[in-house]
């Protein structure tokens, strides 16, 4: 590999591209989301690993006050222990489930009770701006890659 080869590697450029195909919506309620990744290589690579997870980013607060965590709600490690090769140009598909675990603010759980609970709790995460916004993250770990290919895709609860 010439000189130029050894740094687009080292950079990612030219290695292989990942794509995420998850569906649009999830059930808050639900255990899993099914979906499947496209990897396709440019050129020669080993595959180390390849991590899926979602996260939910939750804003409360305006202007000033306003403030913004990020959660991992789920993760799942595909191929960790069992690397592979991809030849040039060869387009691999892998289908997942991604296991997560909702959290809920007291406000957001109180909202999704009955009765006057429930109406108190939609009334508090309406006065506290509270926003609860999901995506999709793949990973894919390359061998002597520093910038590894990832895809991400929004989702919406139900």
């Amino acid at each position: 590999m010439s000189f130029f080869g050894k740094i687009k590697q080292g950079l990612g450029i030219g290695t292989a591209s990942v794509e995420l195909d998850v569906p649009p919506f999830f059930k808050k309620d639900g255990e899993n989301i099914n979906g499947k990744l496209t990897i396709t290589a440019k050129s020669p690579q080993k595959v180390k690993s390849v991590i899926v997870r979602m996260f939910e980013t939750y804003t409360t607060g305006r202007g000033e006050d306003k403030k913004v965590k990020e959660y991992k709600l789920g993760e799942v490690v595909l191929f960790e222990k069992i690397p592979f090769e991809l030849k040039d140009a060869e387009v691999r598909e892998v289908e997942f489930s991604l296991p997560f675990s909702m959290k809920l603010s007291s406000n957001q759980a109180m909202a999704q009770k009955d009765g006057v609970l429930g109406a108190l709790g939609k009334a508090a995460v309406f006065a506290s701006s509270e926003k609860s916004d999901y995506r999709i993250n793949v990973s894919v770990d390359l061998e002597g890659v520093a910038l590894d290919p990832t895809d991400t895709k929004t989702i919406r609860p139900e």
